[in-house]
């Protein structure tokens, strides 16, 4: 599985200090304004927004399809001296997992609703979503700006780059555009000891690109109301032409 083989770079891959510094007070903010107190982190990978949000007081779980990535989430919690339930569940799964109307909130970041290939997949888990929480629950999703990706054909992403000691990796992310509409996304590894060659692996997972018209309508048929959109995880105001993410925050009707 793609992320299980992934799962042991990927917090290389993420330079996180910066990204929860950027993130976390919009995230914070938006569970404030609800009064929220529990949060489920859906397809939490290795559980770094999930410690973030334990550490600012909320009562935070995490939930991953990929074993791989639960058990690194489970080894970060361990370090961080938190005790966290991170359970190895899907999309479609959550309630089933943890039981209805358990969390004030459920998070879905870091492009993970596009691995969902059909429309009818999208809508199993929006439901899901909403089955998971209180009445009133918030949803906040976090994408890549499909609208522009697939207007501008924008085919390749910023490199990322780490160093521990001697070794060093570079990450090179790219879209391939298939003839069904469906993108495949692709990571390059590159890793090398010292002045060593460059050894370099791929991975690869298809994804489906979702526009922001079609999640505001999925979440509407999925019962929720009060559906904004934001240009990333500062609160910056969503540009379908120039945004890097469409995120959206939505609340159960």
């Amino acid at each position: 599985m793609f992320y299980d083989t992934f799962s042991s770079d990927y917090d290389r891959f993420v330079s996180w200090p910066g990204r929860l510094a950027l993130e976390m007070p919009f995230l914070t903010s938006q569970l404030r304004e609800i009064g929220a107190n529990s949060v489920l982190d859906a397809a939490c990978g290795t559980g770094m927004h999930t410690l973030a949000l334990a550490q600012a007081g909320f009562k935070a779980a995490g939930a991953d399809l990929s074993a791989g990535m639960i058990a690194r989430a489970q080894f970060n919690a361990q370090a961080a001296g938190l005790e966290i339930s991170f359970k190895t569940a899907g999309f479609g799964e959550l309630a089933a997992t943890f039981g209805s109307a358990s969390f004030d909130s459920v998070f879905c970041l870091g492009n993970s609703l596009p691995h969902l290939l059909t429309p009818e997949l999208l809508s199993a888990a929006l439901a899901d979503f909403a089955l998971t929480l209180k009445p009133g629950g918030l949803v906040i999703i976090q994408n890549r700006n499909f609208d522009a990706v697939m207007a501008k054909r924008q085919r390749w992403m910023e490199p990322q780059a780490a160093r521990e000691g001697q070794t060093e990796w570079l990450f090179q992310r790219f879209y391939d555009f298939e003839p069904d509409g469906l993108l495949t996304f692709n990571i390059i590894t590159l890793r090398r000891e010292g002045e060593n060659a460059w050894n370099q692996s791929i991975q690869s997972a298809p994804l489906r690109p979702l526009l922001a018209s079609e999640l505001q309508t999925a979440f509407q048929k999925a019962g929720f109301a009060s559906i904004t959109c934001y240009g990333n995880l500062a609160g910056s105001p969503f540009d379908p032409s120039a945004s890097g993410n469409l995120v959206i925050c939505a609340r159960l009707a």
